[in-house]
């Protein structure tokens, strides 16, 4: 008796597809949060006519790389031999080089900084 070779059926690949997008969307909709939009009534505080000023307690780096406290020239030997160890802040214009930042707050941990931390604009767009 012969036996004729069975012809095996191709699956289709578009179900594993299909499987595999399902899953990725479970995925993202479980990881993700989907922020609440804002009070349609709620009506933001223009900030525009304020004038910029730093914190008290925080050292500003400018964009030529010097850095101030209180409006004062200082390195960072001698604002931590003043202020000891305690975190710091860091106002930095926007237009210093990245390098200048990290050289300054590589400065401030080694000299016994706990934590260095750098005060920004957060914008809600």
């Amino acid at each position: 008796m012969i036996r004729r070779p069975r012809t095996r059926r191709k699956r289709d690949s578009t179900i594993t597809l299909i499987n595999v997008v399902f899953l990725m969307l479970i995925f993202f909709l479980i990881a993700g949060t989907i922020a609440p939009p804002l009070d349609s009534s709620l009506e933001l505080v223009e900030t525009s006519g304020l004038e910029g000023r730093e914190p008290p307690d925080a050292l500003v780096l400018h964009k030529d790389g010097t850095l101030r406290f209180q409006g004062r020239l200082t390195d960072p030997e001698t604002y931590m031999a003043a202020h000891g160890a305690k975190p710091v802040r860091i106002v930095p214009d926007r237009a210093v080089p990245g390098s200048r930042l990290i050289e300054i707050t590589g400065a401030l941990r080694r000299l016994g900084a706990p934590g260095v931390f750098l005060v920004t604009v957060r914008s809600l767009e």
